[in-house]
């Protein structure tokens, strides 16, 4: 189970957290796709490799975390993975974004978490992976954990 430590709770409720496989080229792109739509600056990111995954979260028993193959949504403190941090992240960015999430809610969450872990399992294969973490340019610096 995954869940966020209560004494860190102070920390999360300016933003959501968007926590990524900080390795993952498609992972990245979607951080990248996120930061250029999110005109109101909503989000913050964190590596799943970091050290403040690892703060903020309790995810032990969680073997998809460990594996690095979800991304994680922590928004007002309640933790959403897969597709449903997808559709949540849609649905903030507004505009056509939550059109797209709307639709994508009425999907069956264990049929879009199947396509979702589909996905994960060959996202390396799909567009590869970093030797290292994402650094942040100077310009994104303020948006990571």
């Amino acid at each position: 189970m995954l869940y966020l430590l209560d004494k860190y709770m102070d920390v999360v409720t300016d933003h959501s957290i968007i926590f990524f496989d900080g390795i993952c080229n498609l992972c990245n792109g979607f951080v990248d796709f996120v930061i250029k739509r999110d005109h109101k600056r909503r989000f913050r990111y964190a590596s799943l490799q970091g050290d403040q995954s690892r703060t903020l979260l309790d995810f032990k028993d969680d073997s998809d975390v460990q594996n690095m193959s979800t991304v994680i949504l922590l928004d007002q403190g309640k933790v959403y993975k897969k597709s449903k941090a997808v559709i949540k992240i849609l649905k903030q960015l507004g505009k056509g974004w939550y059109v797209l999430s709307f639709f994508m809610s009425i999907i069956p969450s264990s049929f879009s978490n199947m396509i979702y872990d589909f996905i994960a399992a060959r996202r390396y294969r799909i567009l590869g992976k970093r030797e290292t973490c994402r650094i942040p340019t100077e310009a994104e610096a303020s948006l990571f954990l």
